[in-house]
Order: C-alpha cells, then structure tokens, then sequence
C-alpha cells in the first residue's frame, strides 16, 4: 500500500513526500500509544528517530503509568506532556516530576537506566495522561557522551505569539525563539497552536521538517489532515499551514539528516551494530546502574527479529 492512498482520495499537496498514519496500541488499562515514528515509509525525521502520542487516557485512583527501569544508550529522551504528571527516576540518581509545558531531556550517551511512573499522589487521586514520546539519535562524535539528564520547566522554554498562533519552542530555535534546552545537533522541535482559521509558515531552513497533528485539522495546500497523522515535507518547500473550522496542535520537528545510518535493537540507538551487542549483554549483567527506589526492571527482550533494523 502506497502512502498516497492514505489520503483517501485526498490531493496530494505538492510539498508532501509522505504521510504516516500510525495505527493505535493498547497497553493496558485503557492506555493507548500511537507509533508514528520509526515507521515502514520513513525511519527518521532530522535526528528524531522514534516518535510516540501517549494517550490520552484517563486513570481510576489507585492506577498510573509503570514503565519499569530500562536501559538507553546513543540517544536523548524527550518527554512533553499536554496533561497529567509522570515521575522520572534514573541511573545518575535523579528524580523529578514533569508536567504540562516542561521538557524533560535525557541524555544517555554510553548507557542510562530510568524508569517512568505516575506519582504517588497523582495515583491516589486518580489522572488523566496525554503527551508525545519522542528519541533524538546523537551524532557519531555524541553516541558514548557522558549520560545527563536536565528539566526545563514550562516558564523557562519561549512562547512566540501572534495572528491567533501561540508557538512553544521546545528545542533549537523557530520564528525568533530560542530554546535554552541544549542539543547535540542542528534541530527544531516546537508544540504549536493554532486558533480556527490561523495560519503559520513553516520555516525552510531546515532540510528534513515533519508535522505531527494532535488536535484539530490542518490544511496544506488545499488538503486537509487529521489528528494522528504524520506529515514529511520536501526539503526546500514553502509550507503555509491553516488551522480549520476549529483550533488546531500539533508537534513540528525535524532537523538535518543524521551523519549516517543508525541501528536500533530494542531501545537501544547506535552507528554500530557491535556496539549494540555490548549494550545487551551490559543490560542483562547489570552494568547500566540502579534507578532509586527502584526494585523491577524490564528484562532484554529476545532477539526477534535477530537482526538490529537499520535506519539509513
């Protein structure tokens, strides 16, 4: 199946290479994720080479998020919340909340464990969780960097405003703001809203530039997309994007093309596969460090299929 015939009958507008539509999974509990990134179409965006929806979902009291600890190396987490609270713990012995507006960037480098739950206070009262997951692959030079973890909170990233457009820049720099969030790479990475029928240019300078529609529609020449979809324009193209009939939000990403390919096995990121290897067996003998107030983990998966998928 060709990715133009997920448009259904849709024009294709002529800045488009391609459009992801991710399908739903179901974890558990009510709590669903939608995968548009890596896919089968397109296995990176710039550096970002892993992109989840998390939710929404709503949690009865008593219940939360459990993603037990579990091991990184070769890239940066992106954790950026729309609503609820999810508690961070890792390996360098940080602990730290995140909530709507804030980013938390975690840099693991040459190994990382965390782990991300919802907090005990939120658990007892009950939540509701919605946000996007997102991996950034570190260039060749950055992939055994020392492993960092920092917390922007909301009144510290730039909000550019204007004709009905509120922009939250998250990372890099987009329509004169300038994130404070440190990256390894040349990327932008922005939380955008758009009031019914406002528009917003995309900037062209860089070459590999996504959208990702999390509420509302979005037209681009003439063609309307819907939430959960993935779009990945031409280098080069000047895209106008229009809100429609109602307010619009969605992620804009993208960046330069990554200094060659990636494999990735489980989430673990590398240039190279035999470095993958040692990441396994650091996992499975318990070289990655202890997660505070931690006791589980998530035991390494098999090696199915047995070998690491390459992104070129």
């Amino acid at each position: 199946m060709s990715w133009e015939e997920d448009l259904h009958g849709r024009e294709v507008p002529p800045s488009l290479e391609t459009l992801i539509v991710p399908r739903v999974r179901d974890l558990g509990d009510g709590f669903t994720v939608r995968r548009a990134l890596p896919s089968a179409r397109r296995r990176m965006v710039g550096p970002f080479i892993f992109l989840d929806q998390m939710g929404p979902a709503d949690f009865d009291p008593g219940h939360g998020l459990d993603v037990r600890p579990h091991p990184h190396i070769g890239l940066a987490t992106v954790t950026y919340l729309f609503e609820g609270e999810v508690l961070h713990r890792d390996s360098l012995g940080t602990v730290q909340s995140i909530r709507p507006g804030a980013v938390n960037w975690m840099t693991a480098g040459q190994g990382i464990a965390h782990s991300e739950r919802t907090g005990p206070q939120t658990r007892a009262a009950g939540s509701r969780l919605f946000g996007i997951q997102a991996w950034v692959a570190l260039p060749k030079q950055h992939e055994e960097t020392a492993p960092a973890f920092v917390h922007h909170p909301n009144d510290t990233l730039p909000v550019v405003e204007g004709d009905g457009v509120r922009l939250h820049v998250i990372a890099g720099e987009m329509h004169g703001g300038k994130s404070p969030v440190r990256t390894h790479s040349a990327l932008f990475y922005a939380d955008a809203r758009l009031d019914k029928g406002a528009r917003l240019k995309l900037p062209a300078e860089h070459e590999e530039r996504g959208l990702y529609l999390v509420e509302g529609s979005v037209e681009v020449e003439g063609t309307r997309f819907e939430p959960g979809e993935l779009l990945v324009f031409k280098p080069g193209s000047e895209i106008v994007l229009g809100a429609g009939d109602a307010p619009a939000r969605m992620m804009l990403l993208g960046g330069e093309p990554m200094d060659g390919q990636r494999y990735l096995f489980w989430n673990f990121v590398s240039s190279s596969q035999e470095r993958l290897e040692v990441a396994k067996k650091d996992w499975k003998e318990g070289r990655f460090g202890q997660v505070p107030q931690e006791t589980e983990f998530i035991p390494l998966p098999p090696d199915d299929p047995p070998a690491p998928v390459r992104y070129p």
